[in-house]
């Protein structure tokens, strides 16, 4: 088996090695992924973090051996939760700017490592601090949907609701079917608290959308943007469409 690291901001994870093919998920710094196939621009991976496939490109691929590939399974790591954090490649003094969610491998002093290179962080206050999941799904409002998505620059509901998680130390699966199939179920609306999942269904009982609840009234979630609605027992109700959008089908807790 062959390895690989992300050593670049954000790397898009398409269906297809092909470029027209959707992006279906992205790889974000410091993420590590094992590769099951070889094409001749593309690579076949699963990403180490949820197992998660798809194919990258080749020139953003970066080779990990298999030492030190599971040396990083089991080293500690911070993660990085401001909107941008700017770190420094020693090598040649180039500036990388990394999405909320990054990993930092090997962080010490404000450096990482990441491959061999040497990477210094800015601002050390991008340590995770921020206790409070809430405050952080609320950092996301108004971030544009983007199918595949991950990031502030552009996301989508299950990875609003994956990367949100991810910075309090929670890993979530990729896809909101996935999801749907890890926690405890709440039995009523009115039970639900804040953090917990809500899942919502399409016509032919296929789970299509989450959001995080705030409370058993409100729900923040990705849809067109990342945005507060109303959801009661049929689904999320938009005040700004003025009807309901999505309906409900199941809430799980995870914490």
């Amino acid at each position: 088996m062959e390895y690989g690291i992300s050593k670049i901001a954000i790397i898009p994870i398409r269906a297809e090695g092909n470029e027209r093919s959707e992006m279906v998920s992205q790889l974000l710094f410091g993420e590590t992924y094992a590769v099951t196939e070889w094409q001749d621009k593309w690579v076949k991976i699963i990403t180490s973090f949820d197992d998660y496939e798809g194919w990258i490109s080749r020139v953003q691929f970066t080779a990990l051996s298999v030492e030190d590939y599971q040396k990083l399974q089991q080293a500690p790591f911070e993660l990085t939760t401001q909107l941008v954090t700017p770190v420094t490649k020693q090598k040649d003094s180039s500036k990388l700017h990394l999405a909320a969610g990054s990993t930092l491998r090997f962080f010490d002093n404000g450096n990482c490592m990441i491959n061999g290179d040497e990477f210094t962080v800015s601002d050390l206050s991008n340590a995770n601090t921020d206790t409070d999941l809430m405050a952080t799904a609320k950092g996301y409002l108004n971030s544009p949907y983007l199918w595949g998505g991950r990031t502030h620059f552009g996301i989508d509901c299950s990875g609003f609701v994956q990367t949100v998680y991810k910075q309090h130390g929670i890993n979530l699966k990729r896809d909101a079917s996935q999801q749907a199939e890890q926690g405890v179920v709440v039995d009523f609306l009115q039970s639900a608290t804040a953090g917990d999942l809500a899942f919502f269904d399409n016509d032919e009982g296929r789970i299509v959308h989450v959001g995080i609840m705030l409370n058993n009234e409100q729900i923040i979630h990705a849809s067109g943007r990342v945005k507060i609605d109303t959801i009661d027992d049929q689904g999320i109700y938009s005040q700004e469409f003025r009807k309901h959008t999505h309906k409900l089908r199941i809430i799980k807790r995870v914490i």
